[in-house]
């Protein structure tokens, strides 16, 4: 009797090369060593997000700082362009690296810059030639106008940088190199910070010196990537002559498409939040206490969106090679691992409530710092889940299933949330808008079960 066939994967030859520590066997260090530097590029970067929020508050007045926030989504908007295509076709390219088709994948990466530059330059000359159109969009009226003009303008100019910086840094971490990413975070929030100083300060350029140092900061992420990716051609991603492949080009962009609409249901439901908050309190103090809590999460919710964003190339990578025993033990182990990075994510935030207090000057005799330290309370509840949401959304991107990470995105990031939010507001008033983010992950985690259990068996994860 013959015994069954087995198919034998390759022997993996121990990793020589930074680009080959894709390849290293998943355990729950590995996973982590490789992740660390994306991990801390995030904190790096949701830390000098406060920074400048804090100079444009105290250095111009807090008027200057509803600009700003008026702006952003325009930013955030343009910014998820370079993260879809950035995060998509970095999915799509890792896996052809784990097929072994490298130059494939330099000639997809090439293109993909290129469109990048193309969107990021369509958009540049919106802004420009019709700024206040953007503005109507974002609902800006007659009084903020100007001051949102002053920090709008300067910032277009920097929309090719930004978004291609973007592109190169989630495409580094697929190279190995994603502790570069952590450097140029440091290098770009220190370097805005400083000028923030030097530009509002001392050369009194208000707000619009507060977008030049916000865009020259961007510009050391988007230098750093022509560089490595133009001269360092030894790994296995660099500019070649690039192939236009439409096919790869759509593929990448449902990839990303999870991660941009992500992006975009978070600035959306920003503003129906400070809406209802707005309808309950006529004199703005609890949506400045929703910012100073939201400021606060975006930094240790890093922990485990960070390490998502990191292990994903190890994921594609594996699917690509059809190696299903890593492939499962790299899911496995960073479940595992988010389990414990959402606790450390709770702890911390509870046991610097009052440093987040006391950075944006709120003393404690103000009503408005007990809601602080009441609403954070609630959120921060919503890790313990958030953190399982979010992986098992870039976990499918990772799969190259870009549809299901999309409804699992889209769900999470809006529809449940506004279902959560309008609910729990009237039943409980502004507790209930507190106690809508954790209740909102309640829900998505059903969706997020259901998908898992559907596609086990397809990908071979469980």
């Amino acid at each position: 009797m013959k015994k069954p066939h087995k198919t034998k994967l390759p022997l993996r030859k121990s990793p020589e090369k930074a680009s080959e520590l894709i390849a290293l066997k998943p355990t729950k260090l590995n996973l982590l060593r490789f992740t660390f530097p994306t991990i801390l590029s995030m904190i790096i970067m949701s830390t000098f997000g406060i920074v400048d929020g804090i100079f444009v508050s105290r250095l111009i007045n807090p008027f200057a700082l509803s600009a700003v926030g008026l702006v952003w989504p325009f930013m955030s908007f343009v910014m998820a362009i370079g993260f879809m295509l950035g995060v998509g076709g970095n999915a799509m390219i890792a896996k052809k690296i784990g097929e072994g088709k490298e130059r494939e994948g330099r000639e997809n990466f090439s293109m993909i810059a290129i469109v990048a530059f193309i969107a990021s330059i369509a958009v540049a000359l919106v802004g420009l030639f019709v700024p206040d159109f953007i503005l109507w969009i974002l609902g800006v009226n007659d009084y903020m106008r100007p001051m949102a003009l002053e920090y709008m303008q300067p910032l277009i100019f920097f929309l090719p940088t930004a978004v291609l910086g973007m592109v190169f840094q989630q495409f580094l971490i697929t190279v190995g190199k994603a502790q570069y990413s952590a450097y140029m975070s440091l290098a770009s929030g220190g370097l805005s910070a400083g000028l923030n100083y030097v530009f509002i300060y001392w050369l009194e350029l208000g707000l619009r010196g507060a977008a030049l140092a916000t865009g020259i900061g961007m510009i050391i992420p988007f230098a750093v990537g022509m560089l490595y990716f133009t001269f360092a051609r030894r790994g296995n991603l660099y500019f070649v002559r690039p192939r236009w492949d439409f096919r790869a080009l759509w593929r990448s962009v449902i990839n990303g498409a999870s991660e941009m609409i992500g992006m975009l249901s978070a600035s959306i439901t920003a503003v129906l939040m400070n809406n209802v908050l707005m309808d309950m309190d006529q004199t703005g103090m609890a949506v400045a206490a929703a910012a100073i809590m939201w400021s606060g999460m975006g930094i240790f919710s890093s922990l485990f969106y960070g390490y998502s964003s990191g292990v994903a190339p190890i994921i594609s990578y594996n699917y690509g090679r059809d190696d299903r025993v890593y492939l499962r033990r790299a899911f496995r182990n960073s479940l595992r691992l988010i389990g414990l990075l959402a606790v450390a994510a709770i702890v911390l935030s509870v046991a610097t409530v009052d440093v987040l207090l006391w950075v944006y000057s709120v003393p404690s005799y103000l009503p408005l710092h007990e809601m602080v330290r009441n609403g954070y309370l609630f959120i921060v509840t919503a890790f313990l889940l958030m953190g399982f949401n979010g992986f098992c959304t870039m976990f499918f991107t990772a799969l190259n299933n870009g549809v299901i990470s999309s409804v699992l995105s889209l769900f999470n990031g809006f529809i449940f949330y506004l279902v959560s939010l309008y609910v729990m507001s009237t039943m409980f008033g502004m507790n209930g808008v507190w106690a809508a983010v954790p209740v909102a992950e309640v829900m998505q985690i059903a969706l997020t079960i259901f998908f898992l259990v559907k596609m086990r068996k397809r990908y071979g994860y469980a």
